[in-house]
């Protein structure tokens, strides 16, 4: 025993994670849109991202198809969206239709981005690794796609910050919060 803690079930409590939807698809088999939590970066150079997918999910077969995905960030007035897209199967229904979503077709990947999403990113997928419960797809990301709305235009800096990104943690979806801090302030020399 560790005073003060409890050992609990060994299970995935890395919270909080950014709550995305995933289009896949292209406009001869059907646009379809999956709502993950199990994303994130694992490379700078190139850039690329992770995504976990049960293989029975009506997306999978999608992704696995074309090998390519868009990431779509979420923020608060897409979140009734990203968790109706969470819970319904895309083999039931069009989901672009049904949450009222625009699909724009991608750059360079067949998929679509959510136009009314902040920043989309697009996908290529370079190697499938089988885990389990989840297949987890590779990825290099080949475009990030940014809405005009949040560049600052001052700065001409994109405010990724002011999109109000939502997460999901343990159960429940949170805005993103106040800044707490940045990059390196621990160290930085006072002026």
């Amino acid at each position: 025993m560790i005073e003060g803690k409890k050992i609990w079930k060994p299970g995935n409590m890395l919270y909080p994670l950014p709550v995305v939807m995933v289009t896949c698809g292209s406009e001869e088999d059907g646009y379809n849109i999956i709502t993950i939590a199990w994303t994130g970066t694992i490379n700078n150079t190139p850039p690329m991202v992770s995504i976990s997918v049960r293989p029975e999910r009506y997306s999978y077969d999608l992704i696995k198809k074309h090998m390519a995905f868009t990431i779509n960030l979420v923020n608060q007035p897409l979140l009734k969206a990203a968790d109706f897209c969470g819970v319904k199967s895309g083999r039931d229904m069009d989901k672009f239709k049904t949450v009222r979503l625009t699909p724009i077709p991608g750059v360079d990947v067949p998929c679509p981005i959510i136009a009314e999403s902040p920043m989309s990113l697009e996908c290529k997928v370079t190697q499938i690794i089988e885990l389990g419960s989840h297949h987890m797809f590779v990825a290099e990301v080949i475009n990030s796609i940014a809405d005009d709305r949040f560049f600052n235009p001052r700065t001409k800096k994109f405010d990724l910050e002011n999109a109000g990104l939502v997460s999901y943690n343990h159960g429940g979806y949170y805005e993103q919060g106040d800044k707490a801090g940045k990059f390196g302030y621990s160290v930085q020399k006072k002026k």
